[in-house]
């Protein structure tokens, strides 16, 4: 198994259309035009979401007093490692450093980048993860130009289609910068595949 990483960063979150209240947190990589579509429920999407936006709370989220406790004890949280992706779900490590110990703590995915953009830490995701979830965005199809898609297609089964017509429907929802949709579409072809 190769230890290659991949650096992330944030590019948005969007309302979830195939799972009622959850939302999409869209990853990218930092030098590249892959995207990591990962969904998380609302109360991460959030708190990630109100740092983002540069809100305060009157009184500290859950996230933040997890970073206020690991600040009064002297660790700092070093990066969020992404480091496997099994049945639709995205395993994660907080790594911390306190003094000259390293310490690695299992965590969701979602609360990982939320205490990781609290912490300025980087996100690093394995390249063999990466080249399973990602879904290449040509040049042209940016993030900042596509306002929030608009779904009013009639409602698809993907589950029905062959492996063909998933593949040119993921086109058409990466096409549209629909991740969520793409995540879906593509978790499926991969069923079919295996």
């Amino acid at each position: 198994m190769g230890d290659k990483k991949v650096r992330l960063k944030i590019l948005g979150i969007t309302f979830s259309q195939v799972q009622a209240g959850a939302y999409a947190l869209v990853l990218a990589e930092e030098n590249g035009n892959r995207r990591v579509p990962i969904i998380i429920g609302t109360p991460e999407a959030q708190s990630i979401a109100i740092f983002l936006e540069g809100l305060i709370p009157p009184r500290p989220l859950t996230h933040d007093l997890f970073i206020n406790f690991a600040k009064s004890v002297d660790a700092v949280l070093e990066q969020v490692d992404i480091y496997k992706y099994e049945d639709g779900v995205f395993f994660s490590e907080l790594v911390f450093k306190a003094g000259n110990k390293t310490i690695h703590i299992d965590s969701r995915t979602s609360d990982a980048i939320a205490l990781s953009i609290r912490s300025d830490a980087p996100i690093f995701i394995r390249e063999e993860i990466m080249k399973e979830v990602s879904i290449f965005i040509s040049e042209e199809n940016d993030w900042d130009e596509v306002e929030e898609p608009v779904n009013k297609q009639r409602k698809v089964s993907f589950e029905s289609m062959n492996s063909d017509e998933l593949q040119e429907s993921l086109n058409e929802a990466v096409a549209n910068e629909d991740y969520e949709k793409a995540s879906h579409i593509r978790d499926l072809l991969n069923k079919l595949k295996s």
